[in-house]
This record gives C-alpha cells, structure tokens and sequence, in this order.
C-alpha cells in the first residue's frame, strides 16, 4: 500500500532541487567511469575538494532516470521507502500486538513524510532500520549481531553520510549489550563478540572510494554553522504550525503518563539524543520515526501484557489483524510481489510526474538560451542543482559542505543586501554576466536600478537580469 501510494502521488517525492544534481552527478559519473574527488560542476569552486559521499545513490538515481525519467526515479524512492516500513513493521511484530504494530508504523509514515523526497536519504533508510533493528535484537539475546550484517554498513556508507549514525548506534548497543551480559555473568564474552562487531563495523564503513574521509565528512559539515542556519532542512522546527514531531512528542508524553511507561536508563537517553537532534535540525524527525519503535517495542511490549485490561480492550481488533494474517501467506505475497511488478511499469509508462515549477526554472533557462548567454551565472541556492542538471556551472547549489561557511556566508549577504556594497563586489569578483533569483529576493530591486544590468525574463518563480555589455557581445555578429 505504501509503494501504491507513493506511486499515484509521486510529485510529493520531487519538491527538492537537490534530486536534480544528484542525477547530474551520477550522470557525470556514469560518463567518466570515476568517482570525483573535485568539484566538476561550478564556476565558482571548480577543482575544489569535494567528497562525493552519496556517489552509489546518485548512480542509481541516474540510471533510474536515464530508464524511466522522473516517473523511474519515483518509482526508486517509493520501494525504498515501502521496504523500509516492511522491515520495521516486520521488527515490531515481533513484540507488539498487530494493533501497536500499525500504530507504530503509522507514526513513522507521518514522522518521515516532511522529508521523504527523492535523494540518497531516502534510498538509505532501509538499511538504517535493517541495521538498528539488528543491533536492538542482538543486545536484546546478549549477543553482537551476525556478521552478516557487515555488508550492509558498507552498502550504506556507499550510498548515504547517514552510515556514521550506525556506527554510533553500534557502539552504543555494544555497551547496553555488555552492561546486560554483567547479569548473566557472561560480561567478557559480550565484551569480545561486541569489540569484534564494532571493530569490523568500522572497517566495513571505510570501504567506500573515500576511505576515512567519508567518516570524517559528518563533522565537516555539523562544523558550518552559518550553512546550518541558513538551509531550511537544517533549521529547528517551527511550531507556530502543528509539526508531526509536536503529536509525537504529545502522544508519547500522554501515554507514558497515563499508562505509566518506562524505559531502561540507558533506552531513554538514546530517546533524549534522537529527540534533541530532532528539535535541533528538522531533517532528524525522520530518525524518531524510524528508530524509536524499535528502541522502545521491547520494552514497553512487556509492560502493556502486564496490564490484562488493555489486553481486553484490543483483543478484538488483534484477532481481526491475526485472521487477515492467515490470508497473507507466503503464495499470496509472492502473488502480491508479481503484481508489483507488473503494475510499475504500466504506471511508470503513464506517469507524467515532473518536479515543481518552484525549483525548475525551464522558462528562465530557455530565454537564457535563445539570448546565447554562456557566461557566469549568479543563481538562487535551490536553483543550482537544476543548472547542474542543465550542464550549467551555477554559482552555488546543494554541496553548502564543500562551499563552505565563509562563502556561503558571503553569497547570502550579497543576495539579501546584508551589507552596502556586497553584492557589486560579488558580481564584480565572479565576472557574472547574468542572474537567476526568485522575484521577492532583495538583490533583484537592486539590478533593477543599476544602469548596467537589465531584465532579460521574468515570471512568477524566477528573474533573470543580464548585464548590459553581455547582451551586446552576444548580439554581435
């Protein structure tokens, strides 16, 4: 049902201009059979260090694209997603009554739909819950996971940074582990298997182009305060409007209330960090949704089948999920699998998703071209990754890590006139010969008064100005 869904409404999946540099860099990738170790694509830091951390996800996008265009890349992130809640339901069922199961998965569709959108995070949560469900079970039995589990830190270190939480989730399992296994006086033998575990956890995540550099990229980029503050989905929430993490939060503090949950000392300071990431950057409300269940099933499983009386309360409900289990063997999944299959691409065929106007200035770029302007370009932040996908250097886009703060901090005092003469000074430096900039930014007023700048295009998401002597060299013969 979450594959179908995301399916009928897979524009919701591309309201993020970053899905466009993705695919132009695993494009780029594909054509050059290398991975970059410098920034190909801009004018301002062309040749400057760059880890391309998510190169595998980008792969994978673009070969989606190049197959199925948008409708493929929907068509990706979809089953990625409906693999993802697979594995978490599959994981709470196996101590939550149906009933909580679903709740729980219900929570975690809300929690993850602000940012479930069509870039390498979203390709990675499957491995993110198949990861921390094994972790949580393996300190739950007092055991280290499998080692089977290895390749899946190295498949996601491949495809997302994400991959250095799991490595903090590991080392923090291994305690809880060894901290149980003290009970059953079997402390050093917990202690080996989880040094094992941990130690080749980290040699697995190193087996990516970048070797440690691609651990050592999740502190690069927390160190860019200013980038943070600046970059919506690394803001704080907002709740002047109803957020999902507002009815988590109130949710979980009415039922902890009122049935008088509680965690393990060690369960709830790992809910406290995931609860403080999220209150500080808003792309981490995904990671209460999709870890918490899993830190807490166990757990508070345990106290509810103490309580007889919610038992009775939900006992018909659970019996109606238990009999519609019956119904979902394992010929009818496979049936359910092969239709799937079927379906997707007759619906990718149909499928006339396009990202949003908001993000894709197609018009401004086709005024653009038939003015045969090649020149340097002064872009708005969310638009570069479409001038990357067009095979236009742009000024700035997604990768505010390889820019860095001072430049990041300097192109958003030009564009909103922070400072008197910042934005002369910046067009001056990078020789730009032309704009692109949403119509409310302030430095559009300002082109519109300076004598050698002119507008070449404007509509209701972008405006293009063009500096004067560039239009008479283009219209030269």
């Amino acid at each position: 049902m979450t594959y179908l869904g995301l399916l009928a409404y897979g524009n919701l999946l591309l309201g993020d201009g970053d899905s466009y540099w993705h695919i132009g860099a695993g494009r780029w990738i594909i054509e050059h059979a290398v991975i970059p170790a410098y920034d190909p694509f801009s004018h301002t830091m062309r040749g400057a260090p760059w880890t391309a951390h998510e190169w595998l996800s980008e792969v994978i996008m673009a070969l989606a694209y190049q197959a199925f265009s948008w409708a493929g890349v929907i068509a990706l992130t979809a089953a990625a997603f409906a693999g993802t809640m697979a594995i978490l339901t599959r994981f709470l069922l196996k101590d939550f009554e149906p009933v909580h199961a679903l709740i729980f998965a219900a929570l975690a569709v809300m929690m993850t739909a602000p940012h479930l959108l069509a870039r390498p995070h979203a390709l990675a949560m499957p491995l993110l819950v198949l990861w921390a469900a094994q972790l949580v079970r393996g300190a739950e039995q007092g055991r280290a996971p499998s080692l089977w589990l290895l390749p899946v830190m190295t498949l996601w270190a491949n495809l997302h940074g994400g991959f250095t939480l799991g490595l903090a989730l590991a080392l923090f399992f291994a305690v809880e582990g060894v901290l149980n296994a003290r009970q059953k006086n079997e402390t050093f033998k917990a202690a080996k298997s989880w040094s094992l575990f941990v130690g080749l956890s980290l040699i697995s995540a190193l087996l990516t182009p970048h070797g440690i550099k691609g651990i050592l990229f999740t502190g690069q980029l927390l160190s860019g305060s200013y980038a943070l503050d600046h970059i919506s989905e690394w803001q704080s929430p907002s709740f002047h409007r109803v957020q999902p993490l507002e009815i988590w939060l109130l949710a979980g503090l009415a039922v902890a209330f009122h049935q008088g949950l509680r965690l393990p000392a060690l369960r709830l300071l790992l809910l406290l960090a995931l609860v403080h990431l999220a209150l500080k950057h808003m792309r981490n409300v995904e990671l209460i949704g999709l870890l918490v269940p899993l830190f807490v099933s166990a757990p508070f499983a345990r106290q509810w089948q103490e309580r007889a009386a919610t038992g009775r309360q939900l006992a018909n409900v659970d019996r109606m999920f238990h009999e519609l289990a019956k119904v979902a063997s394992r010929r009818a999944t496979t049936l359910t699998m092969m239709g799937l299959l079927l379906i997707t691409p007759l619906s990718v065929q149909q499928s006339a998703a396009i990202p949003k106007e908001d993000i894709s200035p197609a018009g401004a770029l086709q005024a653009v071209r038939n003015a045969n302007l090649t020149g340097p370009v002064l872009n708005e932040y969310s638009f570069g990754g479409y001038l990357i996908y067009a095979g236009i250097p742009p000024f700035i886009d997604g990768r505010a890590d390889m820019y860095g703060d001072e430049f990041m901090k300097t192109y958003f005092e030009s564009i909103n006139l922070t400072t008197s003469d910042g934005l002369q000074k910046l067009l001056q430096k990078y020789r730009i010969e032309w704009t692109l900039l949403p119509p409310d930014t302030a430095a559009v007023a300002l082109l519109d008064q300076l004598p050698e700048w002119s507008r070449l295009h404007a509509d209701k998401v972008v405006v293009v100005h063009v500096r004067n002597t560039a239009r008479k060299k283009e219209e030269m013969p």
